[in-house]
């Protein structure tokens, strides 16, 4: 058995990771890492993010500046980088990596995944797994004749963009220009491509968050959730699902895990219908429908994540039933105060704050965790104690 070792932070011989894109998510990654003995840097574009409230140090850049993104790697010199958002130079990043920089999982995984066009036609066409039919568009006019050929309803979503940000339901010839619009208002990535998708009436959608260790591939229990607008409201697990439909489910994400390759956890998402698993997206870290593993397993996403990229064993049994619930701005807002007054007494909850320092209409400034004897009733729980958090 090979030798596992972590330095001591902020002294010579520091087991450094750099983390960019410092939310939510990578506030939790950054404190399972310094539970771990690692020594963290957090990177975003805007100052006080989430991780960067938590970690040993953070630098505030525009990640989609390659010289930028270039300056901070060399400068850290991390052992790890680990791309947590979508607004991030990946082709800078490939080249880092080529350079002896080691990327989580790999940098043409990060690229791909954060490219809707390429996860799709990995998906799709190399892979062969089943999806919606979908075009891509570069100007109005083929983003157009997309949405007559793929037909109406459809979703459409920039190429670059997470969190439901560009992404419209085209009702009607109506609601065409709209969408094309509000997909290049809200993508976050380098570029303007815009992905048409068939509109699938499923029966429901699952995230199955899949563990790529250096012991093998393990997955956790299924992840029910619920998108607005395509943006996560509220998850739960177990999401229940006869046997042969969880089979299909980690077919398929094994397959596409495995084409990505390198280590650590991946957000499948997966649409079910008629008892077909659909391949939707996947992200090459924790995922946001998967904060309710704080509160259901063993080891929740975060520290599921870091130790897979430390090279350490993990374990994802479930103990427990349990859900989420988002808490949401519904105004613009800087250094908003929240009222928990009424929301702490709901049995059986937690609530977690992300600390971010400006609200925005629908933006996710914390989240409800839950359980319960069953998944139904730790949503409802869920659910009442974040409609009593009140933001000021």
């Amino acid at each position: 058995m090979s030798t596992l070792s972590i330095g001591t932070p902020l002294q010579k011989g520091a087991t450094r990771v750099l983390f960019l894109g410092s939310g939510e998510l990578c506030k939790e990654m950054v404190i399972e890492a310094q539970r771990l003995g690692v020594e963290t840097i957090a990177v975003d574009s805007y100052e006080n993010a989430p991780a960067m409230q938590v970690a040993h140090r953070c630098h505030v850049i525009d990640m989609k500046n390659g010289k930028a993104l270039r300056a901070v790697i060399e400068r850290e010199a991390p052992a790890l980088i680990v791309p947590e958002i979508e607004a991030i130079d990946t082709v800078m990043l490939e080249q880092l990596e080529s350079e002896g920089f080691h990327v989580i999982p790999k940098a043409h995984a990060a690229r791909l995944t954060m490219d809707r066009e390429g996860i799709r036609r990995l998906a799709a066409e190399t892979l062969q797994l089943p999806t919606a039919r979908y075009l891509f568009a570069d100007t109005a006019e083929e983003f157009r004749a997309a949405v007559k050929e793929i037909g109406i309803p459809c979703v459409t979503k920039p190429i670059m963009s997470s969190s439901g940000k560009g992404q419209s339901t085209i009702k009607s010839e109506a609601d065409i220009d709209k969408a094309w619009n509000y997909a290049h208002e809200a993508a976050r990535g380098i570029g303007s491509r815009v992905i048409i998708e068939e509109f699938i009436t499923f029966d429901y959608e699952i995230t199955l968050l899949t563990v790529r260790t250096a012991f093998g591939t393990k997955f956790c229990a299924p992840i029910g959730h619920v998108q607005i607008s395509g943006d996560y409201h509220e998850s739960w697990q177990p999401c229940a699902m006869e046997p042969d439909t969880i089979r299909q489910a980690e077919q398929v994400a094994l397959k596409v895990t495995d084409a990505l390759g390198g280590y650590g956890i991946f957000g499948v998402e997966l649409f079910v219908k008629d008892g077909k698993v659909i391949f939707s997206e996947v992200s090459p870290r924790p995922h946001d429908t998967g904060m309710v593993t704080m509160a259901t397993q063993v080891m929740s996403e975060f520290e599921l994540h870091v130790r897979a990229i430390l090279g350490l064993p993990v374990d994802t049994r479930l103990l427990q039933c349990g859900a989420t619930h988002v808490i949401k701005a519904t105004e613009e807002a800087w250094n908003p105060t929240f009222d928990i007054t009424e929301a702490v007494h709901v049995p059986d909850t937690k609530i977690r704050l992300f600390g971010k320092p400006l609200c925005k209409p629908g933006r996710r400034m914390g989240v409800v965790l839950a359980t319960g004897n069953d998944t139904d009733e730790a949503r409802a729980k869920a659910e009442e104690a974040a409609h009593k958090v009140k933001i000021i």
